[in-house]
């Protein structure tokens, strides 16, 4: 079988309903949408939400709490993901983009503590976790805050 050889099975497909070609095809003239009314125009049609002019949801119901527009957003990081690295390696949030581990650096990279280090290395972070920061110097490495 072949690329250009590939259909679809029997009856799963339609021809899509063709509207506004004449009277004779069942579906001229209004093309199923009725007669006048906003519905019917092109274009017409209400908004997302809209529930025919009494009080819409969103706007019957309180509004909650606020967005801290100044609020850092750290890149994390677990302790266990740092085993892949090599002993004596100094782990900044560059190496750690380049490796993958990170897609994004954002505000800065904050290390936590799920997991177990195995090796001792030098981590350089924004931030870390209590658990964290005592999992890297219990191997004998050492958490430096940028």
């Amino acid at each position: 079988m072949k690329l250009h050889e590939l259909k679809p099975n029997a009856g799963s497909t339609k021809n899509r309903k063709r509207l506004g070609r004449g009277t004779a095809t069942g579906q001229g003239k209004t093309a199923g949408r009725g007669e006048n009314g906003q519905n019917s125009r092109s274009g017409g049609g209400v908004r997302p939400g809209f529930e025919g002019g009494q009080m819409p949801l969103y706007r019957r119901l309180p509004k909650r709490g606020f967005t801290n527009i100044f609020a850092k957003k750290y890149s994390t990081v677990n302790i266990k993901d740092l085993n892949r690295f090599e002993e004596n390696t100094l782990v900044t949030p560059e190496l750690l983009k380049e490796t993958g581990v990170i897609s994004k650096i954002q505000d800065g990279v904050k290390i936590l503590g799920d997991g177990s280090l195995d090796k001792k290395l030098t981590v350089k972070a924004h931030k870390f976790t209590k658990s964290a920061a005592e999992k890297i110097e219990a191997t004998g490495g050492k958490a430096e805050v940028i």
